[in-house]
């Protein structure tokens, strides 16, 4: 009750996210059917009905990977100061976001029924003068136990990842009370060094050691105010990585580790694709091991998506930057897992495509009505799920913006970084996904 109404209550925007995982999950749901019913038409073994509904698989992962993007940037979902009063605490919100998400693909998986039912005559008469009943089983009963498990696979997938991806995460072991010890007379310990007996009371020995923690609080703060690298936020270069991120500077430079290893699979996919061509070549459709291969160039590009955002934002503040490239390349390299994964999701699917649209050999490859459909799912969840990693991206530097925009900076420069960051992924990531595709649809099409 309590995910109705929160449902119900939310923004417009919030609403129309709903409705595109809502749509997401009636196509793979109605795929899921369309398998079932050309199973159920041909009920040979030798019959491609496993690979149907093999096939299903990448729509199936598009939805559940858009629905856990659209319950991450879901606000009434959102740990806030006093909910946990009130019962609303982490676990419980992440209950409510798992059954919102459950309920808008339960929605979706009853649509895609009523659709296939419609189309094969059930509800009313036969639609579109009987064509295309070879994956409908028009004029055969729908088996009752397959039927809604194949159903229930969408909301169950994505209710289960959305409950992993926001689970409560306790702090690590080596912080906390795990690493605070107590010394003498309850005092905290903060090194390893054991002191003899009365040190602790022996005249000058903690105002020396205060002495000492004086001096190293206030040396930061003097070599701030001569405008070196320990800036207030906005005031330097030096201080960007924190301000932008909200992370210490050390951290805000560290790279993910996936490119290499990313890299490393794009290079077996490309490969695996090249033997296939030596072997026979062929469609894609046709060759389990030529989809193998591009399942790999896939995977490889989606695991070197955060390095190649890293290297991106790297690359921007090369050679004397300005605050606007500076501002620019920080806030790539803070944002490259959040934004880099779904951009490299894009341009596996789209070089994918690519290649499997390169590949017009015979009438097995023409493409059908259930082909178009999968292709159009599989890349327009991709592409929302991009757009929604930035409007996630765009809510978590909202306090720095704020900042920004206190400290004088002009919405201009604001707009002219976002213009900025734009033009360097899609000056690294366009010709990059033109190269994977052309390599990817050369040894398909020998």
């Amino acid at each position: 009750m309590l995910a109705l109404r929160l449902t119900r209550a939310a923004r417009p925007a919030v609403q129309l996210r709903r409705l595109l995982v809502t749509a997401a999950s009636a196509g793979t749901g109605f795929l899921l059917l369309c398998a079932l019913g050309h199973a159920l038409a041909d009920p040979d073994p030798s019959s491609s009905s496993v690979f149907r509904l093999a096939w299903c698989a990448a729509p199936l992962v598009a939805t559940v990977h858009f629905a856990v993007a659209v319950a991450r940037t879901d606000p009434g979902a959102r740990p806030r100061p006093g909910l946990s009063a009130v019962g609303l605490g982490p676990a419980r919100l992440m209950a409510i976001s798992a059954a919102t998400t459950a309920l808008s693909c339960a929605l979706g998986s009853v649509l895609a029924l009523l659709v296939f039912l419609h189309l094969r005559g059930d509800l009313t008469g036969m639609p579109f003068d009987g064509a295309a009943t070879d994956f409908l089983a028009a004029g055969r009963p729908l088996p009752l136990p397959a039927t809604p498990t194949l159903l229930a696979l969408v909301p169950l997938s994505a209710s289960a990842a959305v409950a992993v991806a926001l689970r409560p995460r306790e702090p690590g072991a080596g912080t906390g009370r795990a690493a605070r010890s107590y010394g003498r007379f309850g005092a905290y310990r903060r090194t390893a060094v054991r002191e003899s007996f009365g040190a602790y009371g022996r005249f000058g020995r903690q105002l020396g050691a205060a002495r000492g923690r004086r001096t190293a609080v206030t040396t930061p703060q003097r070599e701030g105010a001569a405008g070196g690298p320990q800036d207030g936020p906005g005031n330097g270069p030096g201080s960007l990585p924190g301000s932008v991120a909200g992370d210490p500077p050390a951290t805000a430079h560290t790279p993910p580790s996936g490119l290499p290893w990313g890299i490393a699979v794009l290079a077996v996919g490309l490969a695996v694709e090249a033997l296939t061509s030596r072997t026979g070549g062929g469609a894609p459709g046709g060759r389990p091991a030529a989809l193998l291969g591009l399942a790999l160039t896939g995977a490889g590009l989606a695991l070197a998506g955060p390095g190649l955002t890293h290297l991106c934002g790297r690359l921007l503040q090369t050679v004397r930057p300005g605050a606007l490239r500076l501002l620019g390349g920080r806030i790539l390299m803070t944002e490259a897992t959040r934004i880099g994964r779904p951009l490299g999701v894009v341009c596996a699917v789209l070089s994918a495509a690519y290649a499997m649209a390169s590949v017009q050999d015979g009438p097995e490859a023409s493409p059908g009505p259930l082909v178009t459909l999968g292709v159009l799912l599989v890349t327009g969840c991709t592409v929302a799920t991009l757009l929604t990693a930035a409007v996630e991206a765009r809510q978590a530097r909202a306090g720095t913006t704020a900042a920004l925009r206190r400290l004088g900076a002009p919405a201009a420069t604001l707009r002219g970084a976002a213009a900025l960051r734009a033009g360097a992924l899609l000056a690294l990531f366009g010709p990059l996904t033109l190269a994977v595709a052309e390599l990817s649809a050369w040894p398909l099409a020998r």
